[in-house]
């Protein structure tokens, strides 16, 4: 089998049903964004490096994508679409003083090393909200993924929600230097409170921020559930500041009637190191990974030169399109394609009989008639290309 033939590691091709059903429910998401009124942005596949760099706290460096162009320019083909909007708003927008709103779909291309299921090539639809640093743009956020999964018919499914704070200002209090916040980073990543246990019981700090390291590996449907680590960790403003943010947050999801589908997870960390606050990311059955991720960013666009607060998500479109066909949940495509078969004779009625159809909104397959195949052979090519009638033209 030549090689030309297969696709590298880690990206596919997606067509028929399944790409028609991939079109259906980015539609679909759609839809819903752009009811809350943002409005679409589209920004480059690639950028120069500096927009994912090390400073943005963005995708390690070795998982990039990276060229040069012409003038020895480092490129790198975008693994986030987030920090381009940052700077595509920061350069467009930079005096408005109202909160943005965008919504986008593209491609992200991350070299993992260990692929376990994942992509290297993914689709992502999100959105961004700039300009607003309230809780009401974080439940806005949150009431909109809600609104998109159950649009596309999931209905079972739970979205975690953190905060950036509560890790950072707990190991700022803790003093720990910066190979232990790694350590430690890596034991919560991994669900090792055990690890995380022993790390910290190792450790001079005070009980109560011991407590607090304690009460990380629990999820809470409430801010009731809060109210113990809300106790150890009033000493340290910044995490109680963030759990605080929660309690707020949760007032606003009643509101919205979407509480249900929430629930507050304290030990939540991002990859992302350019979150500042509300992190969150969306589970349902059939998917390994994560189906949406996202959180507040309120230092990102000052990279770029614009003081703004800001949040925003992303579906990854390859993990809902996983979850939905193995939760069997049917997406409703319909065909209404016609075929006419015709033979040369009937070449300009034929063409004639598409093109009336098509400017009425019909869609129109035209073949010219193989004498080598009979009408069954049509009617199975018909039967497997979802078309719903076949219009013969042979001048008899």
């Amino acid at each position: 089998m030549k090689q030309s033939l297969h696709t590298p590691e880690g990206v596919r091709d997606i067509y028929g049903d399944e790409c028609e059903k991939k079109i259906y429910l980015e539609a679909k998401l759609n839809k819903i964004l752009d009811s809350y009124g943002y409005r679409p942005i589209d920004t480059p596949s690639f950028e120069f490096f500096d927009i994912f760099g090390k400073e943005v706290g963005t995708t390690p460096s070795n998982e990039l994508y990276k060229f040069f162009d012409r003038e020895g320019n480092t490129l790198v083909l975008r693994p986030d679409i987030t920090p381009s909007i940052a700077r595509s708003a920061a350069k467009y927008f930079c005096e408005s003083d109202y909160p943005l709103r965008f919504c986008y779909k593209g491609n992200t291309f991350i070299n993992h090393h260990d692929l376990r299921g994942r992509l290297k090539e993914c689709t992502q639809i999100g959105a961004e909200l700039m300009g607003d640093n309230s809780v009401d743009a974080d439940a806005e956020i949150l009431a909109m993924i809600v609104d998109c999964l159950q649009s596309i018919g999931l209905n079972q499914f739970e979205i975690s929600v953190g905060h950036a704070d509560i890790f950072n200002g707990m190991v700022e209090a803790a003093g720990f230097s910066e190979d232990d916040e790694e350590e430690l980073r890596s034991l919560i990543s991994n669900k090792n409170f055990f690890g995380v246990e022993e790390f910290i019981g190792a450790r001079e700090i005070p009980s109560d921020l011991k407590k607090c390291f304690g009460i990380l590996g629990g999820v809470y449907q409430s801010s009731e559930d809060l109210e113990q680590f809300k106790k150890s960790a009033i000493a340290y403003p910044k995490v109680y500041d963030a759990v605080m943010r929660l309690e707020s947050l949760e007032r606003m999801l009643l509101i919205y009637g979407i509480d249900g589908f929430v629930s507050f997870e304290l030990g939540m960390i991002s990859d992302y190191h350019y979150y500042t606050g509300i992190l969150l990311a969306g589970y349902t059955f059939g998917s390994g990974e994560p189906i949406v991720r996202g959180g507040r960013y309120d230092k990102l666009l000052n990279y770029f030169g614009k003081e703004s607060p800001a949040i925003g998500f992303a579906f990854v479109v390859d993990q809902l399109m996983a979850a939905i066909s193995r939760q069997k949940i049917e997406v409703p495509l319909t065909h209404t394609t016609q075929m006419i078969v015709y033979k040369s004779s009937c070449q300009e009625d034929a063409i004639i009989a598409a093109k009336k159809a098509r400017s009425n909104g019909g869609k129109v397959l035209l073949l010219s008639y193989d004498e080598s195949k009979d009408k069954a052979c049509y009617e199975a090519y018909a039967n497997a290309n979802h078309v719903s009638r076949i219009t013969f033209m042979d001048g008899e």
